[in-house]
């Protein structure tokens, strides 16, 4: 069997380090996992090279680990790419893990990180603030698309990861970047996307315009006429979007790839992958058709209940029957400090008889600002043990994938509140789901919260829905660590994923739609008729022409 050897980066420039945590593996070497600003590539030969965004997501960097780990587990020696210098989270180590896979790390610089940082703690702040658009989103994409220029800038780097001969990429397919990467070295590769179907820069699956609702429509599966219209709409003008995202790459690719870049855009880099992977599954995504090239392993980082330490379950316990909520709003966003939505949050948590455990960085707290005594603020939780706890009754999310699929997993129910990206696409399934309820941040009120949280601990309706779904997600007959791992395998033993790929790849546009058919039914049904209009017409014009003279 073919290796793995997983290879992570950690975005620096100016140093570069090289840390094994894995004894070499008797079985080959697949290249590394390589973490990119907010991109992950991984890729995979008789080695394997996985290349990881930023670390500022947090999120990506640990589903990243999770495969790399997976990988190193079932035989591979793996390397990860990961980049220093980015916003780490609160009480989170980046270290690794001990006996698993290799890490190379990057680093910009300690001026443009200091520049980036505070651009990315305002943001975290808007967020919060109920602003999320377009334009925000473009800005952050052209720092991805400099720290990409950088990346393939350094001879050093290159020259390293092209020494591995790598034979496959996993890769984070959220960034462009990692597409460009592996094109420059010329590494096959399977990307990963940590989000869910239909989502931005990702593949384009087959996606019936009339229930399936597309990114950032916030619809259900089940649409009116007007909510079928706007998703009408939506399709129409997402490849313009997808175009303007492309525009902040296509000098990058042009002038670090030797072809130049690719005429088709990200739709061509991205049907250059042998595989796609998505970090999702049925029990939360809407019914929809796949591709054979696509596989679903949501649920990566969910996991069995272990025993809480002694301080925390004793802090537990002191819960009484009553039980206790988490709350989370995700990696990026537990040290950022908006006071009125804290005044009203804590407001909201006081009157309610249960716990609250609060994922906040304690050292961020308004000092003037009093604690409820039902609430305690701890830097970092052991999310999957306290989801999986007796005496967990409730869970609020900001609705990031990860954390609605370890709800999922455990029968939590949740109260969302979606701040960026796709979480807004993310918490209208989970409500479709009967997974819980939804509260913008710009609607948080003392009074909304305490309402929120008694109606989903008392009305046994989400429980009942949030432990079905539970049922579906865990009854899959293979785990979705596993299930990636074998379907890299795969691709590695059959020499490629083309037998997977459809021949819509390489049709040209007007056959994909078969416009070249409806304009030769065109002219078979209406020449005739056109034939005929003319001739009367002749005709008519010569008789009128006839009796003038």
């Amino acid at each position: 069997m073919s290796s793995l050897s997983s290879l992570t980066y950690m975005s620096s420039l100016t140093s570069q380090q090289q840390t094994c945590r894995g004894a070499p593996n008797p079985r080959g070497s697949l290249p590394a996992i390589i973490s990119l600003p907010s991109c992950m590539f991984t890729s995979i030969m008789e080695s394997m090279l996985s290349i990881n965004s930023d670390v500022r997501w947090g999120s990506h960097y640990l589903l990243l680990d999770e495969i790399s780990h997976n990988f190193h587990q079932q035989g591979h020696e793996v390397r990860m790419l990961l980049q220093l210098g980015t916003p780490l989270i609160t009480g989170f180590s980046y270290a690794g893990r001990d006996d698993s896979y290799q890490t190379t790390t990057w680093s910009l610089g300690d001026k443009y990180i200091q520049e980036y940082n505070g651009w990315f703690l305002e943001q975290q702040t808007q967020f919060l603030l109920g602003s999320d658009n377009f334009s925000d989103f473009l800005k952050f994409m052209d720092h991805l698309s400099y720290q990409c220029a950088q990346l393939l800038a350094d001879e050093d780097m290159l020259a390293f990861l092209r020494a591995q001969r790598y034979d496959m990429a996993v890769i984070d397919a959220f960034n462009p970047c990692s597409f460009i990467l592996a094109r420059k070295l010329g590494v096959r590769h399977v990307a990963f996307y940590p989000g869910g179907l239909n989502g931005p820069l990702s593949l384009a699956l087959p996606s019936p315009v009339s229930y399936v609702p597309l990114f950032g429509s916030q619809l259900s599966h089940q649409m009116n006429f007007w909510e079928r219209a706007k998703n009408l709409v939506l399709y129409l003008v997402a490849p313009i979007g997808q175009e303007v995202i492309w525009s902040r790459f296509k000098e990058v690719a042009e002038q670090h790839l030797n072809s130049g870049s690719p005429p088709g855009g990200l739709e061509e880099l991205y049907q250059k992958a042998e595989l796609w992977a998505f970090n999702t599954d049925f029990s939360l995504e809407f019914p929809q058709p796949l591709l054979p090239n696509t596989v679903l392993v949501g649920g990566l980082l969910n996991k069995p209940a272990k025993p809480l330490d002694q301080e925390l379950e004793a802090w537990v316990s002191g819960c009484g029957e009553a039980g206790f909520v988490v709350v989370t709003l995700g990696s990026m966003v537990s040290s950022v400090s908006v006071e009125r939505l804290l005044v009203e949050l804590t407001a909201g948590f006081s009157s309610r008889p249960q716990g609250v455990l609060w994922r906040y960085d304690v050292q961020r707290w308004p000092s003037h600002l009093d604690m409820p005594p039902n609430v305690r603020l701890v830097s970092w939780l052991p999310l999957n043990d306290l989801l999986g706890h007796s005496k967990v009754r409730l869970f609020i999310t900001h609705g990031g994938q990860n954390s609605l699929l370890q709800a999922v997993y455990h029968g939590v129910p949740v109260l969302a509140i979606p701040l960026f990206g796709d979480q807004f696409d993310n918490v209208v399934r989970a409500e479709a789901r009967g997974l819980g309820l939804t509260l913008r941040p710009s609607h948080i009120t003392r009074k909304r919260i305490g309402a929120a949280i008694q109606t989903l601990t008392q009305q046994d309706r989400f429980k009942t829905s949030a432990m079905f779904l539970s049922r579906i997600h865990q009854s899959q007959p293979v785990p979705p660590g596993l299930r990636l791992t074998w379907w890299v395998e795969h691709i590695l033993h059959t020499g490629g994923g083309a037998h997977l790929q459809p021949m819509s790849y390489i049709q040209p546009w007007y056959q994909r739609w078969l416009l070249d058919i409806l304009l030769l039914f065109s002219l078979v049904l209406l020449g005739p008729l056109v034939l005929c209009w003319a001739i009367v017409r002749i005709g008519g014009a010569r008789e009128k022409h006839k009796k003038t003279q």
